[in-house]
C-alpha cells in the first residue's frame, strides 16, 4: 500500500531539509507520545546508516519498529527504511526548490507485507485507504504549515 502527497512550503529548501532531517526532534516527539526510542548505532558515524529501535503502544499492544536512513542527499532527498512485525516500510522524502524561498515537499510512504498474516492485515487496511490517505495528507499539510510559521520572514525567536 502506498501513500503519497506533495506540499508547497514557503521556506527555502535547505531550511525545509534541515527540519525534515532533524532526527532529534522526531525522537523527542515519539517520546512525548509514549514510545521508547533508542539509537542502535553510534552517533559519530554520520547520518547515513543511522538506525533507531522504537517500541510503542498501538491497538492495545506494544509494537517494535526498526528504522534506518538508507539515503541522505541534502538538500534534495532522503530515504528511511523500516521494519515492524511482518511489514517493510520505506519513506521517501524529496525536495524541489521552486524559488529562493519556496520548496515543494514530496513524501511517499510504501508499506509491504512480508508474511501472510501481514498481507491479510494490509488487505483490511485497504478497505479504509481513503480515510488513511486523508489523515496522511492532513498531517503532512499541518507539518508544512508549522514549517512555514517557524521560518516566516520577520519572526522573532
Amino acid at each position: 500500500m502506498k501513500f503519497s502527497t506533495v506540499q508547497d512550503i514557503a521556506a527555502p529548501a535547505d531550511l525545509v531539509f534541515d527540519a525534515v532531517s532533524d532526527f532529534a526532534a522526531f525522537e523527542r516527539a515519539a517520546l512525548r507520545r509514549g514510545a521508547e526510542v533508542s539509537r542502535v548505532d553510534r552517533p559519530e558515524e554520520g547520518i547515513l546508516g543511522t538506525t533507531w529501535s522504537l517500541r510503542f503502544p498501538l491497538r492495545g499492544r506494544m509494537r517494535r519498529l526498526v528504522c534506518d536512513v538508507q539515503r541522505f542527499e541534502p538538500p534534495n532527498a532522503m530515504l528511511v527504511a523500516a521494519e515492524s512485525g511482518g511489514f517493510e516500510m520505506t519513506l521517501n522524502v524529496g525536495l524541489v526548490a521552486l524559488a529562493r524561498a519556496r520548496t515543494r515537499l514530496g513524501l511517499d510512504l510504501e508499506i509491504r507485507p512480508r508474511s501472510m498474516t501481514a498481507r491479510l492485515m494490509l488487505q483490511t487496511l485497504k478497505l479504509k485507504r481513503a480515510s488513511y490517505m486523508r489523515e496522511f495528507e492532513g498531517r503532512v499539510k499541518r507539518y508544512a504549515g508549522e514549517l512555514e510559521q517557524r521560518h516566516a520572514p520577520g519572526r522573532v525567536e
